[in-house]
Protein backbone atom coordinates (compact mmCIF):
# COMPACT_ATOMS: atom_id res chain seq x y z
CA UNK A 1 0.00 0.00 0.00
CA UNK A 2 1.41 3.38 -0.98
CA UNK A 3 2.57 5.50 1.92
CA UNK A 4 1.27 9.07 1.91
CA UNK A 5 1.61 12.02 4.20
CA UNK A 6 -1.21 12.79 6.59
CA UNK A 7 -3.82 15.19 5.29
CA UNK A 8 -4.34 18.42 7.23
CA UNK A 9 -6.85 21.28 7.09
CA UNK A 10 -9.75 19.44 5.49
CA UNK A 11 -12.15 21.72 7.36
CA UNK A 12 -10.95 24.61 5.22
CA UNK A 13 -12.22 22.76 2.15
CA UNK A 14 -15.82 22.96 3.36
CA UNK A 15 -17.16 25.65 1.04
CA UNK A 16 -20.63 26.80 -0.03
CA UNK A 17 -20.09 25.07 -3.38
CA UNK A 18 -19.24 21.75 -1.70
CA UNK A 19 -22.25 21.95 0.64
CA UNK A 20 -24.59 22.75 -2.28
CA UNK A 21 -23.17 19.83 -4.30
CA UNK A 22 -23.74 17.54 -1.31
CA UNK A 23 -27.33 18.78 -1.03
CA UNK A 24 -28.00 18.09 -4.71
CA UNK A 25 -26.69 14.53 -4.30
CA UNK A 26 -28.98 13.94 -1.31
CA UNK A 27 -31.96 15.37 -3.20
CA UNK A 28 -31.28 13.08 -6.19
CA UNK A 29 -31.29 10.06 -3.89
CA UNK A 30 -34.56 11.24 -2.31
CA UNK A 31 -35.39 9.15 0.74
CA UNK A 32 -37.70 9.58 3.72
CA UNK A 33 -37.51 12.08 6.57
CA UNK A 34 -35.57 11.32 9.74
CA UNK A 35 -36.75 11.61 13.34
CA UNK A 36 -37.22 15.39 12.96
CA UNK A 37 -39.88 14.68 10.27
CA UNK A 38 -38.26 17.21 7.93
CA UNK A 39 -38.63 15.96 4.36
CA UNK A 40 -36.51 16.82 1.34
CA UNK A 41 -39.20 19.30 0.24
CA UNK A 42 -39.41 20.96 3.66
CA UNK A 43 -35.63 21.30 3.88
CA UNK A 44 -35.52 22.81 0.38
CA UNK A 45 -38.21 25.38 1.22
CA UNK A 46 -35.65 27.22 3.37
CA UNK A 47 -32.59 25.93 1.55
CA UNK A 48 -30.05 28.75 1.70
CA UNK A 49 -30.52 29.38 5.41
CA UNK A 50 -30.39 25.64 6.17
CA UNK A 51 -27.18 25.11 4.19
CA UNK A 52 -25.50 28.24 5.55
CA UNK A 53 -26.21 27.15 9.11
CA UNK A 54 -25.05 23.61 8.37
CA UNK A 55 -21.76 24.85 6.88
CA UNK A 56 -21.05 27.05 9.91
CA UNK A 57 -21.72 24.16 12.29
CA UNK A 58 -19.50 21.78 10.31
CA UNK A 59 -16.61 24.23 10.16
CA UNK A 60 -16.76 25.16 13.84
CA UNK A 61 -17.35 21.64 15.14
CA UNK A 62 -20.72 22.65 16.62
CA UNK A 63 -22.64 20.17 14.45
CA UNK A 64 -24.53 17.50 16.40
CA UNK A 65 -26.25 14.74 14.37
CA UNK A 66 -29.65 13.44 15.38
CA UNK A 67 -30.25 9.74 16.03
CA UNK A 68 -31.24 7.81 12.91
CA UNK A 69 -34.80 6.56 12.53
CA UNK A 70 -34.78 2.75 12.63
CA UNK A 71 -36.87 0.94 10.03
CA UNK A 72 -36.84 -2.65 8.80
CA UNK A 73 -36.96 -3.77 5.18
CA UNK A 74 -37.53 -7.34 3.91
CA UNK A 75 -34.29 -9.25 3.41
CA UNK A 76 -35.68 -12.70 2.67
CA UNK A 77 -38.91 -14.50 3.57
CA UNK A 78 -39.38 -14.02 7.30
CA UNK A 79 -36.18 -11.98 7.71
CA UNK A 80 -35.67 -8.22 7.82
CA UNK A 81 -32.68 -5.90 7.56
CA UNK A 82 -32.47 -2.89 9.91
CA UNK A 83 -31.88 0.48 8.27
CA UNK A 84 -31.08 3.77 9.95
CA UNK A 85 -32.58 6.80 8.21
CA UNK A 86 -30.69 9.97 9.20
CA UNK A 87 -32.35 13.38 9.12
CA UNK A 88 -32.00 15.23 5.82
CA UNK A 89 -29.55 17.73 7.34
CA UNK A 90 -27.45 14.84 8.63
CA UNK A 91 -27.45 13.17 5.22
CA UNK A 92 -26.15 16.40 3.66
CA UNK A 93 -23.47 16.65 6.36
CA UNK A 94 -22.41 13.04 5.81
CA UNK A 95 -22.23 13.65 2.07
CA UNK A 96 -19.96 16.66 2.68
CA UNK A 97 -17.61 14.49 4.76
CA UNK A 98 -17.81 11.67 2.22
CA UNK A 99 -16.80 14.02 -0.59
CA UNK A 100 -13.85 15.28 1.43
CA UNK A 101 -12.59 11.82 2.39
CA UNK A 102 -13.34 9.75 -0.71
CA UNK A 103 -10.64 11.20 -3.05
CA UNK A 104 -8.05 10.79 -0.30
CA UNK A 105 -8.79 7.13 0.38
CA UNK A 106 -9.74 6.09 -3.15
CA UNK A 107 -6.09 6.05 -4.23
CA UNK A 108 -5.22 3.91 -1.19
CA UNK A 109 -7.81 1.21 -1.86
CA UNK A 110 -6.78 -2.14 -3.34
CA UNK A 111 -7.56 -2.84 -7.00
CA UNK A 112 -9.55 -5.95 -6.06
CA UNK A 113 -12.01 -3.94 -3.95
CA UNK A 114 -15.11 -3.16 -6.03
CA UNK A 115 -17.89 -2.04 -3.70
CA UNK A 116 -19.15 1.56 -3.65
CA UNK A 117 -16.26 2.91 -5.69
CA UNK A 118 -16.47 5.16 -8.75
CA UNK A 119 -16.35 3.29 -12.06
CA UNK A 120 -16.64 -0.12 -10.39
CA UNK A 121 -19.53 -2.56 -10.20
CA UNK A 122 -20.78 -5.96 -9.08
CA UNK A 123 -20.34 -7.23 -12.65
CA UNK A 124 -16.66 -6.29 -12.64
CA UNK A 125 -16.21 -8.11 -9.33
CA UNK A 126 -17.76 -11.31 -10.71
CA UNK A 127 -15.70 -10.99 -13.91
CA UNK A 128 -12.55 -10.74 -11.79
CA UNK A 129 -13.51 -13.95 -9.97
CA UNK A 130 -13.95 -15.72 -13.31
CA UNK A 131 -10.64 -14.34 -14.56
CA UNK A 132 -8.78 -15.70 -11.53
CA UNK A 133 -10.42 -19.07 -12.05
CA UNK A 134 -9.07 -19.14 -15.62
CA UNK A 135 -5.63 -18.49 -14.14
CA UNK A 136 -5.91 -21.70 -12.12
CA UNK A 137 -7.35 -20.51 -8.82
CA UNK A 138 -9.94 -23.28 -8.46
CA UNK A 139 -10.30 -23.38 -4.67
CA UNK A 140 -12.31 -20.75 -2.84
CA UNK A 141 -12.67 -19.40 0.67
CA UNK A 142 -16.30 -18.29 0.53
CA UNK A 143 -16.32 -15.86 3.47
CA UNK A 144 -19.30 -14.38 5.28
CA UNK A 145 -18.83 -11.73 7.99
CA UNK A 146 -21.45 -11.96 10.72
CA UNK A 147 -23.46 -8.72 10.97
CA UNK A 148 -20.73 -6.56 9.47
CA UNK A 149 -22.46 -3.17 9.57
CA UNK A 150 -23.90 -3.86 13.05
CA UNK A 151 -20.65 -5.02 14.64
CA UNK A 152 -17.82 -3.05 13.00
CA UNK A 153 -15.61 -1.57 15.72
CA UNK A 154 -15.73 2.25 15.97
CA UNK A 155 -12.19 2.17 17.27
CA UNK A 156 -11.04 0.31 14.16
CA UNK A 157 -12.70 2.86 11.85
CA UNK A 158 -11.20 5.79 13.74
CA UNK A 159 -7.76 4.15 13.83
CA UNK A 160 -7.71 3.73 10.06
CA UNK A 161 -9.04 7.26 9.54
CA UNK A 162 -6.58 8.93 11.89
CA UNK A 163 -3.69 7.13 10.21
CA UNK A 164 -4.36 9.32 7.18
CA UNK A 165 -6.39 12.31 8.40
CA UNK A 166 -4.85 14.81 10.81
CA UNK A 167 -7.79 17.24 10.95
CA UNK A 168 -9.27 16.80 14.43
CA UNK A 169 -12.56 18.49 13.53
CA UNK A 170 -13.24 16.04 10.68
CA UNK A 171 -12.32 13.07 12.87
CA UNK A 172 -14.67 14.33 15.59
CA UNK A 173 -17.50 14.72 13.08
CA UNK A 174 -17.08 11.14 11.85
CA UNK A 175 -17.05 9.88 15.44
CA UNK A 176 -20.26 11.82 16.14
CA UNK A 177 -21.95 10.13 13.15
CA UNK A 178 -20.87 6.72 14.41
CA UNK A 179 -22.16 7.38 17.94
CA UNK A 180 -25.36 9.23 16.99
CA UNK A 181 -27.55 6.25 17.90
CA UNK A 182 -30.94 5.22 16.57
CA UNK A 183 -34.54 5.83 17.59
CA UNK A 184 -36.75 2.74 17.49
CA UNK A 185 -40.33 2.70 18.73
CA UNK A 186 -39.76 6.01 20.52
CA UNK A 187 -36.78 4.63 22.43
CA UNK A 188 -33.19 5.87 21.97
CA UNK A 189 -30.61 3.14 21.42
CA UNK A 190 -26.93 4.04 21.71
CA UNK A 191 -24.56 2.78 19.01
CA UNK A 192 -21.28 1.70 20.59
CA UNK A 193 -20.33 -0.45 17.61
CA UNK A 194 -21.40 -0.60 13.98
CA UNK A 195 -22.16 1.89 11.26
CA UNK A 196 -25.86 2.09 10.37
CA UNK A 197 -26.98 0.79 6.99
CA UNK A 198 -28.68 3.72 5.32
CA UNK A 199 -26.09 6.30 6.30
CA UNK A 200 -24.53 8.17 3.37
CA UNK A 201 -21.00 7.76 4.69
CA UNK A 202 -21.36 4.14 5.85
CA UNK A 203 -20.14 2.46 2.62
CA UNK A 204 -16.98 4.59 2.56
CA UNK A 205 -16.27 3.93 6.24
CA UNK A 206 -16.75 0.20 5.59
CA UNK A 207 -14.23 0.30 2.75
CA UNK A 208 -11.76 2.26 4.89
CA UNK A 209 -11.95 -0.37 7.63
CA UNK A 210 -11.82 -3.39 5.31
CA UNK A 211 -8.92 -1.90 3.34
CA UNK A 212 -6.86 -3.24 6.22
CA UNK A 213 -8.04 -6.77 5.34
CA UNK A 214 -7.35 -6.25 1.63
CA UNK A 215 -3.72 -5.32 2.08
CA UNK A 216 -3.22 -7.95 4.76
CA UNK A 217 -4.26 -10.61 2.23
CA UNK A 218 -2.23 -8.97 -0.54
CA UNK A 219 0.96 -8.86 1.52
CA UNK A 220 0.61 -12.59 2.23
CA UNK A 221 0.23 -13.44 -1.45
CA UNK A 222 -3.48 -14.27 -1.52
CA UNK A 223 -5.77 -13.41 -4.43
CA UNK A 224 -9.21 -12.15 -3.49
CA UNK A 225 -12.20 -10.17 -4.71
CA UNK A 226 -14.20 -7.98 -2.33
CA UNK A 227 -17.43 -6.04 -2.75
CA UNK A 228 -18.17 -4.23 0.53
CA UNK A 229 -18.39 -6.96 3.19
CA UNK A 230 -18.89 -9.76 0.62
CA UNK A 231 -15.55 -11.32 -0.35
CA UNK A 232 -13.96 -14.51 -1.64
CA UNK A 233 -10.32 -15.60 -1.55
CA UNK A 234 -9.21 -17.56 -4.64
CA UNK A 235 -6.54 -20.22 -4.12
CA UNK A 236 -4.74 -22.98 -6.01
CA UNK A 237 -5.30 -25.69 -3.38
CA UNK A 238 -7.52 -26.62 -0.48
CA UNK A 239 -4.61 -26.21 1.92
CA UNK A 240 -4.05 -22.65 0.71
CA UNK A 241 -7.76 -21.83 1.13
CA UNK A 242 -7.67 -23.15 4.70
CA UNK A 243 -4.56 -21.06 5.33
CA UNK A 244 -6.44 -18.00 4.02
CA UNK A 245 -9.21 -18.61 6.54
CA UNK A 246 -6.67 -18.96 9.32
CA UNK A 247 -5.21 -15.63 8.20
CA UNK A 248 -8.51 -13.77 7.92
CA UNK A 249 -10.22 -14.81 11.15
CA UNK A 250 -7.75 -13.38 13.72
CA UNK A 251 -7.34 -10.13 11.78
CA UNK A 252 -11.09 -9.53 11.66
CA UNK A 253 -11.49 -10.39 15.33
CA UNK A 254 -8.53 -8.50 16.75
CA UNK A 255 -8.39 -5.46 14.51
CA UNK A 256 -11.99 -4.91 13.40
CA UNK A 257 -14.07 -6.58 16.12
CA UNK A 258 -15.70 -8.91 13.57
CA UNK A 259 -16.24 -12.65 13.21
CA UNK A 260 -16.67 -14.96 10.23
CA UNK A 261 -19.96 -16.85 10.30
CA UNK A 262 -19.10 -20.48 11.10
CA UNK A 263 -22.29 -21.63 9.32
CA UNK A 264 -21.93 -19.61 6.13
CA UNK A 265 -18.14 -19.46 5.67
CA UNK A 266 -16.70 -22.47 3.86
CA UNK A 267 -13.78 -23.73 1.82
CA UNK A 268 -15.08 -24.94 -1.53
CA UNK A 269 -14.22 -25.27 -5.22
CA UNK A 270 -15.64 -24.03 -8.49
CA UNK A 271 -16.77 -27.57 -9.20
CA UNK A 272 -18.89 -27.59 -6.02
CA UNK A 273 -19.97 -23.99 -6.56
CA UNK A 274 -20.49 -20.97 -4.31
CA UNK A 275 -22.58 -17.80 -4.11
CA UNK A 276 -21.21 -14.33 -4.73
CA UNK A 277 -23.14 -11.07 -5.21
CA UNK A 278 -26.43 -12.80 -5.90
CA UNK A 279 -24.93 -15.25 -8.40
CA UNK A 280 -24.47 -19.01 -8.16
CA UNK A 281 -20.99 -19.60 -9.61
CA UNK A 282 -19.70 -23.01 -10.70
CA UNK A 283 -17.11 -24.27 -13.15
CA UNK A 284 -19.95 -24.71 -15.67
CA UNK A 285 -22.01 -21.53 -15.38
CA UNK A 286 -23.00 -18.35 -13.59
CA UNK A 287 -26.71 -18.23 -12.76
CA UNK A 288 -29.17 -16.57 -10.41
CA UNK A 289 -28.78 -18.12 -6.98
CA UNK A 290 -31.93 -19.56 -5.41
CA UNK A 291 -32.02 -16.74 -2.87
CA UNK A 292 -32.05 -14.17 -5.70
CA UNK A 293 -34.89 -16.01 -7.44
CA UNK A 294 -36.91 -16.05 -4.21
CA UNK A 295 -36.22 -12.36 -3.62
CA UNK A 296 -37.58 -11.58 -7.10
CA UNK A 297 -40.66 -13.70 -6.43
CA UNK A 298 -41.27 -12.00 -3.08
CA UNK A 299 -41.31 -8.59 -4.76
CA UNK A 300 -43.62 -9.86 -7.51
CA UNK A 301 -46.01 -11.31 -4.93
CA UNK A 302 -46.25 -7.91 -3.25
CA UNK A 303 -47.21 -6.32 -6.59
CA UNK A 304 -49.68 -9.00 -7.76
CA UNK A 305 -51.99 -9.61 -4.82
CA UNK A 306 -55.41 -10.85 -5.87
CA UNK A 307 -57.04 -8.10 -3.82
CA UNK A 308 -55.62 -5.58 -6.31
CA UNK A 309 -56.82 -4.91 -9.83
CA UNK A 310 -54.51 -5.42 -12.80
CA UNK A 311 -53.94 -1.94 -14.20
CA UNK A 312 -51.29 0.12 -16.00
CA UNK A 313 -49.65 1.28 -12.76
CA UNK A 314 -49.01 -2.30 -11.66
CA UNK A 315 -47.49 -3.11 -15.05
CA UNK A 316 -45.17 -0.10 -14.77
CA UNK A 317 -43.96 -1.26 -11.34
CA UNK A 318 -43.48 -4.83 -12.53
CA UNK A 319 -41.55 -3.64 -15.58
CA UNK A 320 -39.22 -1.68 -13.33
CA UNK A 321 -38.50 -4.85 -11.35
CA UNK A 322 -38.17 -7.01 -14.49
CA UNK A 323 -35.80 -4.57 -16.16
CA UNK A 324 -33.58 -4.28 -13.09
CA UNK A 325 -33.38 -8.06 -12.64
CA UNK A 326 -32.68 -8.67 -16.33
CA UNK A 327 -29.98 -6.01 -16.49
CA UNK A 328 -28.21 -7.38 -13.43
CA UNK A 329 -28.15 -11.10 -14.18
CA UNK A 330 -28.17 -11.25 -18.01
CA UNK A 331 -24.54 -10.68 -19.00
CA UNK A 332 -22.11 -12.07 -21.54
CA UNK A 333 -20.79 -14.53 -18.95
CA UNK A 334 -24.05 -15.68 -17.34
CA UNK A 335 -26.58 -18.37 -18.21
CA UNK A 336 -30.05 -17.14 -17.28
CA UNK A 337 -32.18 -18.47 -20.14
CA UNK A 338 -33.92 -21.34 -18.33
CA UNK A 339 -34.40 -19.40 -15.10
CA UNK A 340 -35.83 -16.40 -16.93
CA UNK A 341 -38.27 -18.50 -18.96
CA UNK A 342 -39.47 -20.26 -15.80
CA UNK A 343 -39.92 -16.95 -14.00
CA UNK A 344 -41.78 -15.47 -16.98
CA UNK A 345 -44.31 -18.32 -16.90
CA UNK A 346 -44.72 -17.95 -13.14
CA UNK A 347 -45.18 -14.18 -13.45
CA UNK A 348 -47.88 -14.58 -16.09
CA UNK A 349 -49.65 -17.04 -13.82
CA UNK A 350 -49.59 -14.45 -11.02
CA UNK A 351 -51.09 -11.82 -13.31
CA UNK A 352 -53.89 -14.13 -14.44
CA UNK A 353 -54.68 -14.91 -10.81
CA UNK A 354 -54.70 -11.19 -10.10
CA UNK A 355 -57.01 -10.52 -13.05
CA UNK A 356 -59.55 -13.30 -12.45
CA UNK A 357 -59.15 -13.68 -8.64
CA UNK A 358 -58.41 -17.39 -8.93
CA UNK A 359 -55.83 -19.89 -10.19
CA UNK A 360 -56.98 -21.89 -13.21
CA UNK A 361 -55.33 -23.26 -16.36
CA UNK A 362 -58.41 -22.14 -18.29
CA UNK A 363 -57.43 -18.52 -17.70
CA UNK A 364 -54.40 -19.00 -19.95
CA UNK A 365 -56.85 -18.78 -22.85
CA UNK A 366 -58.81 -15.87 -21.37
CA UNK A 367 -55.69 -13.71 -20.95
CA UNK A 368 -53.20 -14.78 -23.59
CA UNK A 369 -49.60 -13.67 -23.86
CA UNK A 370 -50.43 -11.23 -26.67
CA UNK A 371 -52.88 -9.44 -24.37
CA UNK A 372 -50.24 -9.09 -21.67
CA UNK A 373 -47.84 -7.67 -24.25
CA UNK A 374 -50.49 -5.13 -25.25
CA UNK A 375 -50.58 -4.01 -21.63
CA UNK A 376 -46.86 -3.27 -22.03
CA UNK A 377 -45.58 -6.11 -19.85
CA UNK A 378 -41.91 -6.92 -20.38
CA UNK A 379 -40.46 -10.41 -20.12
CA UNK A 380 -37.16 -11.44 -18.62
CA UNK A 381 -36.24 -13.86 -21.39
CA UNK A 382 -36.86 -11.28 -24.12
CA UNK A 383 -34.33 -8.97 -22.47
CA UNK A 384 -31.43 -11.44 -22.63
CA UNK A 385 -28.96 -10.14 -25.22
CA UNK A 386 -28.61 -12.47 -28.20
CA UNK A 387 -24.96 -13.11 -27.40
CA UNK A 388 -26.03 -14.46 -23.99
CA UNK A 389 -29.20 -16.36 -24.85
CA UNK A 390 -27.25 -19.12 -26.60
CA UNK A 391 -24.72 -19.46 -23.81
Amino acid sequence: MTKVQKVHSLTGRITPALVHDAWRAVRRNRGAAGIDKVSIQMFEANLNQNLDRLMRELKTGAFEPLPARRVYIPKSPGKFRPLGIPAVRDRVAQEVIRRLLNPIFERRFHDDSYGFRPGRSCHQAVERVLELRRQGYDHVLDADISGFFDNLSHRAVMTELSAVIADGNILNLVEKFLKAGVLEGGKFLATRVGTPQGGVASPLLANIALNLLDWHLHERGFRFVRYADDFVVLCRSEAEAKEARATVEPLLRERLGLELSSEKTKVTTFREGFAFLGCAITSQSVQMREKSVEKFKTKVRELTRRSHNLDAEHVVRLNRLIRGTANYFATRWSDCGNAYRTLDRWLRMRLRCMKFKRKSVEDNFRLRLKHLKRLGLLSLSAMIPSRVSGA
